[in-house]
């Protein structure tokens, strides 16, 4: 029997003038503060680092965050945060 994937869902990531950024798809806001916040979307794990971020807005129902502050980089990683030994991992590379 053939094993079918489901079709990911939409997610979009816009960033202007590395100041402000747009995201959609996204799952859950699992931290921030001011130098980095992790967001898992729906194509993976989204890290966000730079100075003075902030959640502007947030909406659980659209999938939609606003960010603004000072954008130095930003990461990806297919790992969910359901995954228990992910978390591990997430916990080790991001500190």
């Amino acid at each position: 029997m053939e094993e079918r994937q489901m079709p990911a869902k939409a997610h979009k990531l816009v960033v202007n003038n590395r100041k402000t950024s747009m995201v959609t798809g996204v799952l859950d806001v699992l931290s921030f503060d001011l130098n980095e916040i992790l967001l898992e979307t729906e194509q993976g794990m989204l890290m966000v680092k730079g100075t003075d971020l902030h959640v502007n807005r947030l909406s659980v129902e659209k999938g939609e965050v606003d960010l603004s502050g000072n954008i130095d980089s930003i990461a990806y990683s297919g790992v969910h945060q359901g995954n228990r030994q992910g978390e591990n991992f997430f916990a080790k590379l991001f500190k």
